[in-house]
Protein backbone atom coordinates (compact mmCIF):
# COMPACT_ATOMS: atom_id res chain seq x y z
CA UNK A 1 0.00 0.00 0.00
CA UNK A 2 1.65 3.00 -1.33
CA UNK A 3 0.18 6.66 -2.56
CA UNK A 4 2.76 6.18 -5.07
CA UNK A 5 4.91 9.06 -3.20
CA UNK A 6 8.12 8.86 -1.83
CA UNK A 7 8.01 9.34 2.01
CA UNK A 8 10.55 10.07 4.50
CA UNK A 9 9.11 6.47 6.18
CA UNK A 10 8.44 4.06 4.37
CA UNK A 11 4.71 2.87 3.82
CA UNK A 12 5.88 -0.82 4.58
CA UNK A 13 7.43 0.26 7.98
CA UNK A 14 4.37 2.07 9.04
CA UNK A 15 1.94 -0.98 7.70
CA UNK A 16 4.40 -3.21 9.62
CA UNK A 17 4.61 -1.15 12.88
CA UNK A 18 0.68 0.09 12.95
CA UNK A 19 -0.16 -1.58 16.11
CA UNK A 20 2.64 -0.27 17.99
CA UNK A 21 1.84 2.97 17.14
CA UNK A 22 -2.04 2.41 17.99
CA UNK A 23 -1.43 1.13 21.04
CA UNK A 24 1.91 3.94 22.35
CA UNK A 25 4.19 0.99 22.42
CA UNK A 26 6.63 3.30 20.24
CA UNK A 27 9.32 6.12 21.74
CA UNK A 28 7.93 9.16 20.76
CA UNK A 29 10.85 9.89 18.31
CA UNK A 30 8.93 6.95 16.12
CA UNK A 31 5.43 8.14 17.10
CA UNK A 32 6.17 11.79 15.68
CA UNK A 33 8.04 9.79 12.53
CA UNK A 34 4.43 7.98 11.88
CA UNK A 35 2.12 10.72 12.35
CA UNK A 36 4.20 12.92 10.03
CA UNK A 37 3.76 10.01 7.23
CA UNK A 38 -0.18 9.69 7.97
CA UNK A 39 -0.26 13.74 7.34
CA UNK A 40 1.13 12.99 3.92
CA UNK A 41 -0.29 9.41 2.79
CA UNK A 42 -3.85 8.91 2.83
CA UNK A 43 -3.44 5.02 2.25
CA UNK A 44 -1.87 4.61 5.36
CA UNK A 45 -3.78 7.25 6.90
CA UNK A 46 -6.89 5.50 5.82
CA UNK A 47 -5.48 2.06 6.87
CA UNK A 48 -4.84 3.59 10.16
CA UNK A 49 -8.14 5.07 10.80
CA UNK A 50 -9.81 1.60 9.66
CA UNK A 51 -7.19 -0.46 12.20
CA UNK A 52 -8.26 2.21 15.13
CA UNK A 53 -12.14 2.10 14.82
CA UNK A 54 -12.00 -1.96 15.04
CA UNK A 55 -9.85 -1.41 18.20
CA UNK A 56 -12.39 0.44 19.20
CA UNK A 57 -14.73 -1.89 18.35
CA UNK A 58 -13.53 -4.59 20.23
CA UNK A 59 -12.51 -2.80 23.48
CA UNK A 60 -16.30 -1.87 23.55
CA UNK A 61 -17.64 -5.45 22.90
CA UNK A 62 -15.14 -7.56 24.36
CA UNK A 63 -13.37 -5.33 26.83
CA UNK A 64 -14.69 -5.78 29.88
CA UNK A 65 -14.22 -9.76 30.04
CA UNK A 66 -11.51 -10.63 32.61
CA UNK A 67 -8.60 -12.95 31.01
CA UNK A 68 -7.08 -15.91 32.88
CA UNK A 69 -3.91 -15.07 34.10
CA UNK A 70 -2.63 -18.70 32.24
CA UNK A 71 -3.92 -17.98 29.40
CA UNK A 72 -2.26 -14.23 28.94
CA UNK A 73 0.78 -15.80 30.12
CA UNK A 74 0.83 -18.25 27.07
CA UNK A 75 -0.93 -15.81 24.07
CA UNK A 76 2.20 -13.22 25.61
CA UNK A 77 4.69 -16.22 24.93
CA UNK A 78 3.82 -16.88 21.89
CA UNK A 79 3.63 -13.75 20.68
CA UNK A 80 7.10 -13.00 22.41
CA UNK A 81 8.41 -16.14 19.81
CA UNK A 82 7.00 -14.67 16.87
CA UNK A 83 8.67 -11.44 17.80
CA UNK A 84 12.01 -12.87 18.20
CA UNK A 85 11.43 -14.91 14.81
CA UNK A 86 11.42 -18.18 16.66
CA UNK A 87 9.84 -21.01 15.33
CA UNK A 88 6.31 -21.39 16.33
CA UNK A 89 5.20 -24.83 17.26
CA UNK A 90 2.58 -26.27 15.29
CA UNK A 91 0.15 -27.22 17.90
CA UNK A 92 -1.93 -24.68 19.61
CA UNK A 93 -0.05 -23.54 22.24
CA UNK A 94 -2.69 -22.14 23.94
CA UNK A 95 -4.37 -25.66 24.74
CA UNK A 96 -3.94 -26.88 28.59
CA UNK A 97 -2.13 -30.51 27.67
CA UNK A 98 -5.83 -32.38 28.46
CA UNK A 99 -7.01 -30.50 25.61
CA UNK A 100 -4.56 -31.62 23.21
Amino acid sequence: MSCGDPHETDCSEVLDHLYEFLDSEMPDVDRDKFQHHFEECSPCLEKYGLEQAVKKLVKRCCGHDDVPADLRAKVMGRIDLIRSGQAVPEHDVTATPQES
